[in-house]
């Protein structure tokens, strides 16, 4: 018979899900601030970086509290949305909407991390997991202000110069 699976355990594959993206998006933020045509872009999405590690090394200390090994669970979503930030950073180099679409496509990685984080926060709350509300809620107040610099600066610049027809 089949073991009644828990909250406990759906925690725990979460959390493997988005240590998992977290590393993906480790990877990826490097190539689109080598992408990005405004220097605010390439610095935001280099900082992000920095950012994304200090949100891994809070994981694995989620993954210390609840005495499990640090590992990534395969998150197919976040491979997808991955995926179509390389579609567009093809299709669109060297043209004025290249910006506006990384920036497009890093709003859905961060809205991506948003839900999961306050998930996580949710189910950390009901399962007494005290000690890992602060570390992801660290993280989600991160997730949150770098979602709200992205608008900022789609609305400010990369929007307007993707309207630009290059020459």
């Amino acid at each position: 018979m089949a073991t009644t699976k828990t909250l406990d355990d759906l925690f725990l594959d979460t959390l493997k899900d988005i240590y998992f993206a977290e590393k993906q998006v480790l990877k990826a933020l490097p190539k689109m601030a080598r992408a990005a045509q405004s220097e605010e872009g390439k610095a935001g999405f280099l900082q992000h970086r920095d950012e994304t590690q200090g949100q891994i090394e809070r994981l694995e200390q989620v993954f210390e509290i609840l005495g499990k090994p640090a590992r990534g669970k395969t998150c197919e979503a976040i491979q997808g949305i991955l995926a179509e930030g390389e579609e567009i950073m093809e299709e669109f180099k060297g043209s004025p909407a290249l910006d506006a679409g990384l920036i497009s496509s890093a709003q859905a990685v961060e809205h991506y991390e948003i839900a999961r984080y306050g998930t996580l926060i949710a189910w950390a709350k009901q399962l007494g997991l005290t000690d890992a509300v602060p570390l992801l809620e660290a993280t989600l107040s991160e997730e949150e202000a770098t979602d709200q610099k992205l608008t900022q600066l789609a609305e400010k610049q990369a929007n307007a110069a993707g309207k630009t027809k290059a020459a």
